[in-house]
C-alpha cells in the first residue's frame, strides 16, 4: 500500500472511530421522519440486505448508496426502477450519470414515492374521502478522485412532500468517502446520510431527517468468486431495543430485548455475492434489525432476509430483488440499465 494511501486509511479510521465513540457515549435514540429516504434505489444494494455503500460496480443507481461509488467508469449510464412496497406502496426513479473528465463523474436523478390510497378521517373519527400521500426526490451526485485508492462524493436530494391538504420541502445531502484496493479486492467505505432538514414544514412541528452514519467493508474472499458485505449503520446512537413476546405468555406481555450483542448486531447487515464472470451476479442479503424488529410479531423464517440477481448484456443491465420486510409483507424491486457508450462502440 502506498504511504500517502496508508495515512489516509489511518486518518479515515481515526474519525470513523471518534464518531462511533461519541455515538455510543451519547447513547441517542431519536426518532425522525423521511424514512422512505434509506429505501434504496438499486436492486444490488437491496439484495445484499438493504444497503451496500461498499460495494464496487458501474452501476450508476448506486449512487444513493453512497456517491463515491459514482465514477467514470459508469460512462453515460442511465437507470430506470420500480419497487413494490409492501401493500400498496409504489416507488420509482429514475438516474442518469456520465463521466466528467478521467477522475470525475455526475448524476441526476428524480424518485417519486406514493404509499396508497388512505382513508381521511375528521377530528371525530368519521371517515370522508380518500387520499395518496406522495414525495418526489430531486436528486443530484457528483464524485471526484482522491488518490488513485480514494474516491469523494456529495448527494444532494430536494424533497417535496404532499400528504392530502399539507406540504412539505426538505433538502439533504450525503457525503461519502471510498477506499477500493483493487489488488486485494477490498472496499471500505464511510457515509454521513441525510444531513440537512425542513425548508417548509407540515404545519409548526419540525420533522427531522434521517441523519445517520455507516460504515461499509466489502472483501472478495480470495479466489473464489463470492464477496463478503458487512454494513454498520444507525451509528449515531448505541441502543436499538426491540421486543419480543415472552415464553409463557399468550402474545400479549412482550419483552425488551437490550443487551450489548443484540445491540451489537441490529447496527449490521451482511450480504454475500457471488459473481462469476462481468454479466452475471447472484445476492443474499441479512439485516439483522429488520428480523429482530418482527420478532415482537412472531416474525416469519424470511423476515430480514433478502435475494437478488442481475444480468449484463451488451449495454444493458437489469437486476432483480425480493424481500420480506414484514412477515405478511413482501417487497420486490426492478433495475433496468443502459449504457450508451458500450452502445455505441
Amino acid at each position: 500500500m502506498h504511504i500517502i494511501d496508508q495515512r489516509i486509511l489511518k486518518m479515515a479510521l481515526l474519525a470513523a472511530a471518534t464518531a462511533a465513540t461519541a455515538a455510543i457515549a451519547r447513547g441517542e435514540t431519536g426518532n425522525s421522519s423521511y424514512e422512505f429516504l434509506n429505501i434504496p434505489t438499486s436492486a444490488q444494494a437491496y439484495g445484499l440486505g438493504g444497503t451496500a455503500i461498499a460495494l464496487i460496480d458501474d452501476d450508476v443507481a448506486l449512487a444513493d448508496q453512497n456517491p463515491a461509488l459514482l465514477g467514470p467508469e459508469i460512462e453515460s449510464q442511465i437507470s430506470v426502477g420500480y419497487m413494490h412496497y409492501m401493500g400498496s406502496g409504489n416507488f420509482a426513479g429514475v438516474r442518469f450519470g456520465m463521466g466528467a473528465g478521467e477522475h470525475s463523474a455526475w448524476a441526476a436523478g428524480i424518485r417519486y414515492l406514493n404509499f396508497g390510497s388512505l382513508t381521511q378521517y375528521d377530528p371525530s373519527g368519521v371517515a370522508g374521502g380518500t387520499f395518496t400521500p406522495s414525495d418526489i426526490v430531486f436528486e443530484g451526485s457528483y464524485s471526484r478522485d482522491i488518490t488513485d485508492r480514494w474516491r469523494g462524493g456529495v448527494n444532494l436530494g430536494m424533497i417535496y412532500s404532499h400528504y392530502d391538504v399539507y406540504t412539505a420541502f426538505a433538502i439533504s445531502v450525503d457525503l461519502g468517502v471510498n477506499y477500493y484496493d483493487e489488488e486485494h479486492d477490498l472496499s471500505l467505505s464511510m457515509v454521513l446520510k441525510n444531513a440537512g432538514g425542513q425548508v417548509k414544514r407540515f404545519e409548526t412541528a419540525y420533522n427531522r431527517l434521517p441523519f445517520d452514519v455507516q460504515l461499509g467493508y466489502m472483501q472478495g474472499l480470495g479466489h473464489t468468486p463470492f464477496s463478503l458485505a458487512i454494513t454498520a449503520r444507525h451509528l449515531t446512537h448505541w441502543n436499538l431495543p426491540y421486543y419480543v413476546h415472552s415464553s409463557d405468555s399468550d402474545g400479549s406481555v412482550q419483552e425488551m430485548k437490550s443487551t450489548f450483542i443484540s445491540n451489537f448486531f441490529r447496527h449490521l447487515t451482511f450480504g454475500l455475492r457471488y459473481q462469476p464472470s462481468e454479466k452475471l451476479w447472484l445476492s443474499l442479503g441479512y439485516d439483522n434489525k429488520t428480523a429482530t424488529d418482527m420478532g415482537t410479531y412472531h416474525r416469519s423464517f424470511f423476515s430480514g432476509f433478502s435475494v437478488g440477481a442481475g444480468l449484463k448484456v451488451r449495454g444493458f443491465g437489469v437486476g432483480v430483488a425480493f424481500a420480506q420486510p414484514h412477515k405478511s409483507a413482501s417487497t420486490l424491486m426492478l433495475n433496468l440499465n443502459c449504457n450508451f457508450w458500450e452502445l455505441m462502440n
